[in-house]
């Protein structure tokens, strides 16, 4: 089992606020373009597949699958593990990941978001195994 890790705190601005906000209650949003329909992260106004300014939040399920991976052991204080975690939703994001026995993760396991404070009090998603 992971031991806290101590998480920096996210620099926020116009263009992700919402994004931090939701997490403060536990909800992982994304942005989705009106003009060309595809789901990104990481939250901008400009949608970087279509170039559109027509984007929307949407709540994402939380929902996803390790895509890659790595945990790190050495020259750090408590070791931690980040992967890429796929969403249903399509889009993909590099995360850490929590709760889970770091020799047991495996690609294509499945995973939900769960949220954490940072080190200033903010929440930040992570990802445990189902």
């Amino acid at each position: 089992m992971s031991q806290a890790l101590r998480l920096p705190s996210p620099i926020t601005n116009p263009e992700n606020k919402a994004f931090w906000e939701a997490a403060q209650d536990n909800r992982l949003i994304l942005k989705v373009c009106n003009s060309c329909n595809e789901s990104h992260y990481y939250p901008r106004t400009i949608c970087p597949h279509c170039g559109s300014d027509s984007t929307v939040w949407v709540e994402s399920q939380g929902l996803g699958e390790i895509y890659s991976y790595t945990v790190m052991r050495r020259g750090v204080e408590v070791p931690f593990a980040m992967a890429y975690v796929r969403l249903n939703e399509g889009v993909s994001l590099l995360t850490h990941l929590t709760n889970c026995d770091f020799d047991s993760i495996q690609v294509g396991q499945k995973v939900k978001v769960v949220f954490q404070e940072t080190q200033d009090g903010q929440k930040t998603h992570l990802f445990e195994p189902l």
